[in-house]
């Protein structure tokens, strides 16, 4: 199957069109076409219906195994890249909302050299690590004490743990629950919960820490702002399970402990095995 039909045939299913997948990928529609034809040859079944361009059953088959094999493909290729020289220019530090603290003061020292800071998305982190996109990636999550983040294997890149502090369910002031000492997580299934993924503890994940359904989503937070976040969560327009320091220092929130289960929030660095960039130094 050759990779270059692979992205092609990805791009089109992603962008619902030939003309945008020929403009985004330098090609002309009718090469486009072309590549997903003989895609279609080589695999004896339709991966497209034209009008509409959508995906069929066998395209969205592929879909799933196609877009790890290309990510897997780009940081193969970065890693090789790596081993010619190091590359030039500034230091590339990326960050996850509640882990840009720790990113700025990690990278302090290298400021003689230049560095570009970026907040991406958890889901976005390793893969830009790995594609060579970062030179350094620092990521937070929530976790059992004693597990490691889940960090998707995309060849050689190494995790070391950085910080890591307790976690807090944070409510308004004025919550009915804000003065109590503890909360058990299943307790607050039936609550009102802001959905924020790339900022505060997912929801499915708490769902499946309680072992119950629920945690119904009454506002969903696009956006890695913490501080909107938190302004939302004190607002009343629901509760998010966070670190406990950024909840302490909002003057209209409570931060109550999650005692059942026990979770931490930990901040771990990501970085290429074996890269020539100053990152050894930077996360010592």
């Amino acid at each position: 199957m050759d990779p270059h039909l692979l992205r092609t045939f990805t791009t089109v299913a992603r962008l619902r069109s030939f003309s945008a997948a020929g403009a985004e990928l330098g090609y002309t529609q009718s090469a486009v076409s072309q590549h997903v034809a003989a895609l279609e040859a080589d695999l004896g079944v339709r991966l497209l219906e034209r009008r509409p361009v959508t995906p069929t059953v066998a395209g969205e088959r592929l879909l799933a195994y196609a877009e790890p094999i290309l990510l897997r493909l780009a940081a193969a290729r970065a890693d090789l890249a790596r081993l010619r020289a190091p590359r030039p220019g500034p230091l590339r530090v990326g960050a996850t909302a509640l882990a840009v603290p720790a990113a700025v003061a990690l990278a302090a020292d290298e400021h003689a050299t230049g560095l570009v800071l970026r907040v991406v998305s958890r889901a976005d982190l390793v893969r830009r690590v790995a594609t060579d996109e970062l030179d350094l990636g620092v990521l937070d999550g929530f976790v059992a004490p004693s597990d490691p983040l889940p960090v998707v294997e995309l060849g050689p890149t190494a995790t070391t743990r950085h910080a890591e502090q307790p976690v807090v369910v944070a409510l308004p002031r004025t919550h009915p629950l804000a003065a109590r000492s503890g909360l058990r997580l299943a307790d607050l299934a039936v609550a009102r919960w802001i959905a924020a993924p790339d900022v505060a503890a997912p929801l499915p994940q708490l769902r499946a820490a309680a072992g119950v359904d629920g945690f119904p989503a009454a506002t969903r937070y696009d956006g890695t702002d913490v501080a909107g976040l938190l302004a939302a969560v004190a607002a009343g327009h629901g509760l998010a399970v966070l670190p406990a320091g950024p909840v302490h220092d909002h003057p209209g929130l409570a931060g109550v402990a999650l005692v059942t289960p026990r979770l931490v929030h930990r901040v771990e660095l990501v970085r290429p095995a074996g890269g020539d960039r100053p990152i050894e130094r930077i996360g010592a």
